[in-house]
């Protein structure tokens, strides 16, 4: 999953800068630590890997009720993440599916928060289970539930949601939506959706409320990208034109639409259609929300630290900075929401121009973690913590490893660099690396001059290319695009291999851009083992992915690691049952409810 706009944008820079630092660790290796962060504080977020791992099928509608929740009120969300597209064909950012699937959209199954161990688990939504796979997992049944209906009072049939799913393989009018439809269904590779193959997909047929989906290669994984957005119903028609859609999507969930400028405010108001005797999974206790972006985190900050008037019912799901990480600890440390999520960033230079595995391993060891750690305001073993394996911690099957076993995660040697320069064939001053950087964000201008103070030391010749917030993703995006290193991230659509190394590293097609390969990485060999770890059973799958993280490392290293996230959150003091999705590092929008004293 991608992470959130413009935080993504603007990562191109600021992101590079989340890696580990230099310095002791704490004894879990899980990096340096900032002033005030105690052991509780890591623990909470080391193990976004794992987020999703329990499955109940067996839970029932309606959602237990929340001991002692209140109803009413209007609850405020500031952010300086705005959000691109509400489509939800095309949400597959951590916000912008977060806030559709828990309170606007319904798809075939969902998560629900277990108080009990902190973890999300996988539930039936509009499937009254988990689906029935055959044997080999190339064909899933789901009965649908009876009773949704949209926000028009249109009733939800079998039918809509067999044309969501038609729409999710349609890269040109979704580019940003996942692609987990075209990799693994029927016909994934030729079907390019309704609007350019028409609605005769044999893939997904309905047969009263049943639905059925065949898959080219085995899918185990499909009761897992059935809880997204874009495998939800959507009715066919103009209704659903994407020009329109991704404005105002029909609601099914507990919340609709109201009001909705893009990057800038969303206003939801309670969807009277909803029926909570037909979700088990969703509350609606508060009366609406009120969602504010681009507001500068300097002054999120400060409205959260003095809980004054609206303050008090208002959340912010940007991690809080490190300056103020302490004076939130010692003030109200109640309010300071802290977990995992289940995100790697990375540095990710461009496959097909640097083409030496050594001078992708001096960039390693040349990057500058100490100083452009502090520069992006991250909060050490919390917010970002050291990386090794490209999965993050939690990952079942996952095995501690490094890559470079001379390289200690965190630690800059621009001697080392320039010994792997050489060998490479190049001197001090002759190797380029472009990269962008915004230069209408603060923390963006000041990691670039870290980063490029750190690439010059290590004999590399900095090239920082002058961007913007609103324009940087899209150039990053673009194949063609005047740099030769790029960053960010990725966050696990489950807790599985095969949501990292396909969407990441397999698969490339030039013609439909880079999607999430964002190192324009393509070797047959890697790919046919990616197709290879697929057919194996279940229970051999996740030793096989921990061994493809360590091969592609150690024998092509076409990334680098610079860090796993983690949350910490903020919440005013009316804002009641706040804690983290670890699936996504968002806040559990569908338990929280307001304080009306």
């Amino acid at each position: 999953m991608r992470l959130k706009k413009p935080i993504v944008a603007v990562s191109t820079v600021a992101l590079l800068s989340v890696a580990a630092c230099g310095g002791g660790g704490t004894e879990d290796g899980a990096g340096p630590t900032a002033p005030g962060v105690d052991t509780g504080d890591i623990d909470k977020a080391d193990k976004g890997g794992a987020a999703g791992q329990g499955k109940d099928a067996t839970v029932q509608a309606p959602a237990a009720p929340i001991e002692g929740a209140q109803e009413g009120g209007v609850m405020k969300v500031i952010s300086f993440s705005g959000l691109n597209t509400m489509d939800p064909t095309e949400a597959y950012y951590t916000n912008t599916y977060s806030i559709l699937s828990n309170l606007v959209t319904r798809s075939l199954t969902q998560y629900k928060y277990d108080p009990k161990t902190g973890d999300m688990i996988l539930i039936p939504d509009l499937a009254v289970d988990l689906g029935d796979p055959n044997e080999n997992f190339t064909e899933w049944t789901f009965e649908i539930r009876e009773g949704v209906r949209y926000e028009n009072g249109q009733e939800v049939t079998c039918e809509d949601i067999r044309y969501g799913i038609m729409r999710s393989f349609d890269r040109a009018t979704f580019p940003e939506g996942a692609d987990y439809s075209n990799a693994y269904m029927l016909n994934g590779d030729t079907y390019k959706g309704p609007y350019k193959s028409g609605t005769d997909y044999e893939g997904a047929q309905c047969d009263g409320n049943v639905l059925t989906i065949k898959m080219d290669t085995p899918f185990p994984d499909m009761d897992y990208w059935g809880a997204f957005p874009a495998i939800g119903p959507i009715p066919e028609g103009k209704a659903s034109d994407p020009t329109k859609y991704r404005l105002h999507p029909l609601a099914t969930g507990p919340y609709k639409f109201a009001d909705y400028t893009p990057e800038k405010s969303l206003t939801l108001v309670k969807n009277p259609e909803w029926d909570p005797n037909t979700d088990p999974g969703r509350h609606q206790y508060v009366d609406g929300y009120e969602l504010q972006f681009d507001v500068p985190t300097a002054k999120i900050d400060q409205i959260m630290l003095q809980d004054q008037g609206d303050a008090q019912i208002t959340v912010s799901y940007d991690n809080v900075d490190v300056a103020n990480y302490l004076p939130f600890k010692e003030q109200a440390p109640e309010r300071l929401i802290v977990g995992s999520d289940p995100c790697t960033f990375m540095w990710y230079p461009d496959y097909r121009k640097i083409k030496e595995i050594e001078v992708r391993q001096a960039l390693a060891y040349a990057y500058p973690y100490k100083d452009a750690y502090a520069a992006a305001g991250v909060i050490p073993g919390v917010t970002r913590s050291y990386g090794t394996n490209i999965m993050p911690p939690g990952i079942p099957g996952r095995e501690e490893y490094n890559p470079l076993p001379d390289h200690e995660p965190g630690e800059t040697d621009p001697a080392k660099a320039k010994e792997l320069l050489a060998q490479a064939g190049y001197k001090p001053g002759e190797y380029e690396i472009s990269f962008l950087y915004a230069t209408d964000d603060p923390a963006s201008v000041d990691t670039q001059k870290q980063i490029s103070a750190g690439l010059k030391a290590a004999g590399f010749v900095p090239k920082p290319v002058a961007s913007t917030i609103a324009e940087i993703s899209t150039t990053r995006a673009d194949p063609d695009a005047p740099i030769n290193v790029r960053s960010g991230g990725w966050c696990s659509d489950w807790p599985s291999g095969g949501s990292w190394f396909p969407p990441v590293f397999g698969g490339l097609n030039l013609k439909e851009g880079l999607g999430a390969n964002y190192a324009a990485f393509d070797e047959p060999e890697f790919n046919k083992e990616i197709d290879r770890i697929q057919q194996l059973p279940l229970d051999e799958q996740p030793a096989a992915w921990n061994e493809l993280d360590q091969m592609l490392q150690e024998k092509w290293f076409p990334v680098f690691v610079t860090g796993y996230g983690g949350v910490a959150m903020m919440r005013g003091s009316k804002v009641n049952n706040m804690e983290v999705d670890t699936l996504s590092g968002m806040p559990t929008w569908k338990d929280m409810w307001l304080s009306q004293e």
